[in-house]
């Protein structure tokens, strides 16, 4: 005797029809853009480049190694040069300085700058550079040349300007270094004020000029 299967209720056998009816057939695979030099992000795999994508993004991380050298040479650049400009012992900068604050503190130059009566300090003193068109501008350059002579001698020439409450002046200086000599020294350090006898600081070279004269008599070298 065979054995007679039920028939679903329609509610049921709906729902079902529904439920296969739904169901989504097979997502076509979505087309990527092709990678190219200007595009290229990262995000798609290595393994999934082809051969010309891949050139591709080789040339973009060559062209942004690139970059960054030229970043870090640059930058290597800027920082020597500040370095040679400003924090160097030796640079353009810390040669004014040290001649300023001798200026400053030199009884001489204060009592010319700042006059004798009463106490005065150095602060009344200001020392800049060449002046310049714009008001505006704070820092002005100082003029200074650096030579080096035919026996290997490091010349530095600079003059700068310094003012005090009662009078203006213009410092020179003159200073070198030997060959092997890891310091400049003085040979020239003046202050010259309008109408003011010129006052030395420094001066090897007339000291040196001095010697000579005294060393001879009638054109002859008697030392």
């Amino acid at each position: 005797m065979a054995l007679r299967i039920p028939a679903l209720p329609l509610s049921i056998r709906q729902a079902r029809l529904a439920t296969t009816s739904s169901l989504p057939k097979d997502t076509p695979t979505l087309r990527r853009r092709s990678i190219t030099v200007a595009n290229d992000t990262g995000q798609v795999p290595w393994t999934a480049l082809s051969l010309g994508e891949k050139a591709a993004r080789t040339t973009q991380q060559f062209f942004n190694f690139g970059l960054i050298l030229l970043g870090v040479g640059l930058t290597g650049t800027v920082a020597y040069v500040l370095y040679l400009e400003v924090f160097s012992s030796d640079s353009k900068v810390a040669v004014f300085n040290r001649a300023a604050d001798r200026v400053r503190k030199d009884p001489k130059c204060i009592a010319l700058l700042a006059g004798n009566e009463g106490l005065h300090t150095k602060r009344e003193i200001k020392a800049y550079g060449e002046p310049s068109w714009s008001r505006w501008a704070r820092n002005r350059t100082v003029a200074s040349r650096n030579e080096t002579d035919r026996a290997g001698v490091e010349h530095i020439h600079m003059h700068f300007y310094v003012e005090g409450p009662v009078a203006k002046g213009t410092v020179n200086l003159h200073m070198t270094r030997l060959p092997g000599q890891k310091d400049y020294e003085y040979r020239v350090l003046a202050l010259d004020v309008p109408g003011k006898q010129r006052l030395f600081l420094e001066n090897k070279d007339g000291e040196r000029l001095d010697q000579r004269k005294q060393g001879k008599m009638f054109g002859v070298r008697w030392n």
